[in-house]
């Protein structure tokens, strides 16, 4: 089975609330390999872009002013289908929709402070890595 790479981004509500330990425990029991893992502040000329397909919606000024609120966990995870084993580990974006078992339903409080960000597509995820990790990675 071919291997997938994808970018996670565990945001500034994971990092302040201590669950970076638990959520990278979680990826690792899933046999999906964390290949490469920076600490960052997102400034707001990357997160406008990384949410530009939000812009002009009502919420997109919260979503910016969230991740560029404090530190995020960037990483690439690789092993097989890991853009969909992370999303379904992920949960539904909304907290209060996501299963029990999944990270957001575990641990999600609030619709924008959702804990975790993870690509959707091999095109999206080679897109992301490029622009928090550099083209030497991606």
């Amino acid at each position: 089975m071919e291997r997938e790479k994808t970018l996670i981004l565990l945001k500034p509500d994971a990092v302040q609330r201590k669950l970076m330990g638990k959520i990278i425990q979680r990826i690792e029991e899933k046999n999906l390999d964390i290949t490469a893992l920076k600490l960052i502040h997102v400034d707001k000329a990357i997160a406008e872009e990384h949410y530009g397909e939000h812009k002009g919606k009502p919420f997109f000024g919260e979503l910016i002013q969230f991740i560029t609120a404090g530190p995020a966990l960037a990483m690439i995870v690789e092993g097989p289908k890991a853009i969909s084993v992370m999303r379904a580990m992920m949960g539904k974006t909304n907290p209060f929709e996501a299963s029990p078992g999944t990270l957001r339903g575990d641990f999600g409080l609030d619709l924008t402070a959702n804990l975790i960000h993870g690509s959707d597509s091999p095109e999206s995820a080679s897109r992301e890595i490029q622009r928090f990790f550099g083209k030497v990675v991606a």
